[in-house]
């Protein structure tokens, strides 16, 4: 992190009039976990051609120190398994993590197993606030029966759950928006946020908002110039983002994006939606959602 950034970045939501930023989609999770991560997107540049460095690969403590430079003022800890007997043991990393970081909106998880209906009922008693599901690193059906238990009880409790559901950067057997209508048709009330505006899906995910009231979506590499040189948004449905003005939200992804925290947020002003559009999205969606 330059000082130049962090004057950007300030100096971004400083013009705005506001209080700093809220990013509803950050990942911090355990350090080998973590690790694990960073490998596979440096493994990504050999086999597509697509370099993915990490910017912001640093340690815990500096990441965190980053963040509040930078003026965000709530952030997540998008933490997500990738096989079964993995959810729960994040989760309680992420009450600890959420404990010592009062800044970090409590994240949980879950994953299709017979054990996850209590697990998702004890972290909501635990004081959970926001659930990350991974359809395509999970490689899991969200209506697998395994999870209504799951469902039932976010729905009950309006959780929200950031979803990445979207078929970039690559499909998954369970991506799309096919998958995530069948499952609000069954669980209408689920407060779902789609990660990435459900990239490359984007309209038909706005779609899917537009029928269902309490579905969000985050913006996370939505219109920067990185994702736009291979999932553009389509101009044409600008307008859409109007409308649903209230309903979404600022996302980066960092620390794992391969471009600055100043580029994600300059993707979103850039739009030319207007500063009061700007406004919502980077910080007053996100801290009504979560009473910051």
């Amino acid at each position: 992190m330059s000082p130049a950034e962090t004057r950007d970045v300030r100096r971004f939501w400083e013009e705005l009039g506001l209080p700093g930023i809220f990013d509803v989609h950050t990942h911090f999770m355990p350090k080998n976990v973590m690790d694990k991560v960073w490998a596979y997107f440096d493994s990504v540049g050999p086999l597509t051609g697509m370099q993915w460095p990490i910017s912001y690969r640093h340690d815990e403590d500096v990441r965190l120190n980053t963040l509040r430079e930078f003026g965000v003022r709530g952030f997540t800890s998008m933490i997500y398994p990738h096989k079964p007997d993995m959810a729960a043991w994040l989760n309680s990393w992420g009450a600890e993590f959420a404990a010592r970081t009062p800044d970090c909106v409590h994240t949980a998880t879950f994953y299709p197993e017979e054990s996850a209906g209590q697990y998702v009922r004890d972290a909501i008693v635990g004081g959970a606030r926001i659930f990350k599901s991974h359809i395509q690193v999970g490689n899991y059906s969200p209506n697998d029966p395994l999870l209504d238990p799951v469902w039932g009880a976010i729905e009950d409790a309006s959780v929200p759950v950031v979803i990445h559901c979207g078929s970039g950067p690559t499909p998954g057997t369970y991506t799309g928006p096919g998958p995530i209508t069948a499952l609000l048709h069954r669980f209408p009330r689920l407060p779902l946020i789609i990660a990435h505006m459900g990239m490359p899906e984007y309209d038909e995910f706005l779609f899917i908002a537009d029928e269902f009231e309490n579905v969000r979506l985050d913006t996370t590499m939505a219109f920067t110039d990185f994702s736009e040189a291979s999932w553009p948004f389509p101009p044409q449905s600008r307008s859409r983002l109007v409308d649903l003005q209230d309903r979404i939200l600022f996302g980066s992804d960092f620390p794992n994006i391969p471009y600055t925290y100043a580029e994600a947020l300059n993707a979103v002003q850039r739009l030319g939606l207007g500063d009061d559009w700007v406004r919502d999205v980077c910080y007053h969606n996100g801290a009504r959602l979560f009473g910051i």
